[in-house]
């Protein structure tokens, strides 16, 4: 006789877009020795799985691995009514992504023109600025740059000034971090902002300074996934910060993404992008085009 137990199943992207790919659901009972596969077909908004062990016996683990998302797991219990129903917001898998649906020059954030346009020796890519500054770059440069653009003009002293309003001159790109030149009022705002509970003031010896350079302070904003840090170091009167989105770890439990799975590079600015945009409603102002 068949269980009554019954689990609907829907799967969509950061955006709320329904997933349109064929995918293996696997059920494994956490008390018997009972597996279930089932396949959800494009096209359905959701998929219901039948014929399952339904409280108090009705305990399994999830895993679902979308071809272009990064692998899914949990634990759910099946209730007897009504149908159970497990909606999972899926993250993209990196290596599944073939370009980034970058916005023209003239409609990024106005702070992320200025920056561009005054920053003529990025280190690789000397001599560009502005929108051929931004067109030269690699997608993961171009990602890692939107990515903390988007968090630094989100990120808002008491004086009403953002962080983005501090950058000056952009010196090297990576896909996880940026440095460049900032105003000294950056450092003592963010340092004075550690009272008023914006950022507060962690280590920084895992951040390179630059020769020459002495360490001025490190200091993260007190998210509990995707915090800024801002790593300052001065020279006479010279003011730099390294500049980047750190993971604490938040990418795989938002997600619940299998541990597995993230095994090499969990600052990967594309998961940062999956991250700001489900954790923290924050839009980086691109796409991830599989």
């Amino acid at each position: 006789m068949a269980n009554p137990g019954k689990l609907r199943v829907a799967l969509s992207d950061v955006r709320g877009r329904q997933i349109k790919e064929e995918i293996d659901v696997i059920l494994r009972h956490t008390r018997f020795a009972e597996v279930r596969k089932a396949r959800i077909k494009p096209g359905p908004a959701s998929s219901t799985i039948t014929d399952l062990h339904e409280r108090p016996d009705g305990i399994y683990q999830v895993s679902i691995d979308p071809p272009s998302y990064q692998p899914f797991s949990q634990f759910i219990e099946i209730r007897s009514n009504p149908v159970t129903r497990l909606d999972v917001v899926c993250a993209v898998d990196p290596d599944k992504v073939a370009s980034l649906d970058v916005p023209a020059f003239d409609n990024l954030r106005e702070d992320a023109k200025r920056t561009l346009t005054a920053s003529d020796t990025v280190l690789g890519f000397e001599g560009k600025t502005g929108a051929a500054l931004l067109g030269a770059l690699d997608p993961i440069r171009q990602a890692g740059f939107l990515n903390i653009i988007a968090k630094t003009v989100e990120t808002v002293f008491a004086n009403g000034r953002s962080v983005a309003s501090h950058l000056q001159k952009l010196l090297e790109l990576r896909g996880d971090r940026f440095f460049v030149t900032v105003s000294h009022e950056l450092r003592e705002e963010t340092k004075n902002s550690v009272h008023e509970g914006l950022f507060e003031e962690v280590s920084g010896l895992l951040h390179h300074i630059p020769a020459g350079f002495t360490e001025a302070g490190s200091f993260k904003t007190r998210d509990r996934y995707g915090n800024l840090q801002l790593t300052f170091s001065v020279r006479g009167d010279e003011w730099r910060a390294d500049v980047d989105i750190d993971d604490a770890g938040g990418f795989g439990h938002v997600f619940q993404v299998i541990r597995n799975a993230l095994t090499g590079s969990p600052t990967h600015p594309y998961n940062i992008h999956q991250l700001l945009l489900q954790h923290q409603k924050l839009d980086p102002g691109y796409d991830l085009v599989l």
